[in-house]
């Protein structure tokens, strides 16, 4: 399985808060930021963080891409 970010990029847009804004009110660092824009693994602590500081729920941040296999 994938992970995709997609939606945490919607959802900004949404909230007019730049990836800046959110790295700032999540204390989340430019590094693990990053790894979000690759789709990459991130620890659980910063989905957390991040979920806190937009005050929504995991699922509406990221979602779970199937392989194609």
């Amino acid at each position: 399985m994938e992970v995709s970010y997609n939606r945490l990029w919607k959802l900004l847009i949404d909230k007019n808060m730049s990836k800046t804004q959110l790295i700032k009110k999540a204390g989340i660092s430019t590094n693990a930021m990053a790894h979000l824009g690759k789709n990459e693994d991130v620890r659980v602590e910063v989905l957390v963080r991040i979920c806190e500081a937009l005050e929504c729920k995991l699922d509406e941040i990221m979602e779970l891409i199937p392989d194609q296999s």
